[in-house]
């Protein structure tokens, strides 16, 4: 066995082993991911790797970004998030905070999604510090990833500032290694139906909030239809279409009662270059000629607010972008793909950052009960990640 190979295994142990460290912690997003910023502060400080912490504006949350090799711009910034989705309800056959290898693969709570890319990330350290870079590898571990995607947002505004700022992004969600390029944005939505009581004998005495509110999801999925039948013009995405979804709804008091209020959560996942709002001004168009035909009475019709939470911009493609064919290159691909999932790599290429995806794991294990990743993925990540050294000494 060669060297080369005897070292790879090594950094494959050091990344497993990492792996194991950073899903012991419960970073689900409502809880902070504190305790795990400590640990991966003082892993960095016993390496002598310079970091940044950037706290939330609570203070219960913080992003890390850590730099090796020279503090100059131009760098390569490898982005992945701490936190992960909850557990509660699902069915596991091991503690879902415990890392279990059982054949090829590792299961935990976050091991596909996305604490696989950071243990590289981290596991890496050592290798990365051994080079002589000529351009610097930079880490951004951030938060609230799986909640809106803000969490990178403080640091990229540091960046040149009192941060170096990166000349290419790779964010880590996992692609199977695959260089993916483009995914459509997400917008979530609240919306809130307020009604007028009445005994419902006699509907026509008031204006029921569910009733609009049907209405209203019904205009939405509809709408739905229409960009299912205006599809993908650029052929590459599954599915080949804008997408809306209801995912939520509340509302009513009793049975025979005209609800008071009904309230709905829902999404628009949007093809790049199509506006957040495209789905919220359609039903806002709708909205008076459908609470209008559900009482005569003006005084009595239902009022309808959405309150739109932060968007998620999506990731265009830039054939030929430095990100890109740099990413190809490590990765040995000749074609990039995309992804079904929205992520962080919108918000560093909004901030003129050229960015693409590639991590390890398929994103068809994440979020289950029993989530994993294949041992097989992680070590290909190293082998990107050593292409990556050579490519930047």
């Amino acid at each position: 066995m060669s060297d080369r190979r005897i070292d790879s295994t090594d950094r494959l142990a050091a990344t497993l082993d990492m792996l194991a460290r950073l899903v012991a912690f419960d970073t689900e997003s409502v809880k902070s991911n504190l305790p795990l910023v400590t640990e991966i502060e003082s892993y960095l400080r016993a390496h002598g790797v310079d970091y940044v912490k950037v706290p939330n504006a609570t203070g219960d949350k913080a992003a890390l970004f850590a730099t090796i090799g020279p503090r100059i711009d131009g760098g390569i910034i490898l982005s992945g998030h701490t936190d992960c989705v909850p557990v509660a309800g699902q069915t596991w056959t091991s503690d879902p905070f415990t890392l279990r290898r059982e054949g090829s693969r590792v299961y935990a709570r976050g091991a596909c999604d996305m604490k696989g890319f950071d243990a590289l990330c981290l596991a890496m350290v050592p290798e990365f510090l051994r080079a002589d870079l000529k351009r610097p590898i930079h880490i951004l571990l951030s938060y609230d990833e799986e909640i809106g995607c803000r969490g990178p947002l403080d640091t990229i505004a540091r960046f040149g500032r009192d941060l170096p700022r990166p000349g290419i992004a790779i964010v880590g969600e996992p692609s199977l290694m695959e260089v993916a390029d483009a995914h459509k944005s997400i917008t979530t939505y609240h919306t809130i139906v307020r009604g007028h009581e009445a005994h419902s004998s006699k509907a026509y005495l008031g204006s029921s909030a569910i009733e609009v509110a049907c209405a209203l999801i019904s205009e939405l999925y509809r709408f739905g239809d229409e960009m299912k039948t205006a599809g993908d013009p650029s052929g590459r995405f599954d599915p080949p279409f804008s997408t809306v979804h209801v995912g939520i709804i509340h509302g009513g008091t009793a049975r025979n009662i005209l609800a008071k209020e009904c309230t709905f959560d829902w999404e628009f996942r949007g093809l790049p270059n199509v506006a957040y709002d495209t789905a919220l001004a359609h039903m806002n168009a709708r909205i008076d000629e459908i609470v209008a035909a559900r009482a005569a009475d003006p005084a009595k019709r239902a009022r309808v607010e959405t309150q739109r939470h932060h968007p998620v911009p999506s990731l265009n493609p830039q054939p030929g972008s430095a990100a890109e064919s740099l990413a190809l290159k490590l990765a040995r691909r000749n074609a990039t793909i995309t992804v079904s999932y929205a992520s962080e790599a919108g918000q560093f290429q909004k901030a003129g950052i050229p960015t693409i995806i590639c991590g390890p794991g398929s994103i068809d294990q994440a979020h289950q009960p029993d989530e994993y990743i294949e041992i097989a993925q992680l070590a290909a990540g190293v082998d990107f990640m050593r292409r990556l050294v050579a490519e930047l000494s």
